[in-house]
């Protein structure tokens, strides 16, 4: 089976989390409530995917981000989702592709893929360190 590179980004706003709830739309986890992200395209870098997919899905250009991890997400394909930490960026967030995006305290974050979970402890595991 093909592996698919991917990329999310942990929106950080202090001490809140951004989520979306994806389109029921998606190929790939509708309805979802997840940590954003997408593909990593042919010949793109994981932070030019980073930066593209930032602004396709938000409409914000990151000035802060930091790598955290790298998980399997096993779907309709198998993802390797690379995750970042974006604790800066430019612009209003406003959700392009999703149904909708909120903040939540990580404690809170009641997030439906098993990678995303883990993605979030590991944050909390190590954030004092970032």
């Amino acid at each position: 089976m093909k592996t698919h590179e991917c990329v999310s980004f942990i929106i950080l706003n202090e001490a809140k989390v951004l989520l979306e709830r994806r389109s029921e739309e998606k190929e790939t986890d509708p309805g979802l409530v997840t940590i954003p992200g997408g593909h990593v395209e042919d010949g793109e870098t994981r932070i030019q995917a980073l930066v593209r997919e930032i602004q396709e899905e938000l409409d914000v250009t990151p000035t802060e981000y930091k790598f955290l991890c790298s998980l399997y997400h096993p779907t309709k394909e198998l993802q390797l989702i690379h995750y970042f930490i974006v604790s800066g960026w430019n612009g209003e967030i406003k959700p392009y592709e999703a149904d909708s995006v909120e903040w939540h305290t990580l404690e809170s974050a009641a997030v439906e893929i098993a990678a995303d979970k883990v993605a979030l402890q590991e944050l909390e595991r190590v954030q004092t360190f970032l």
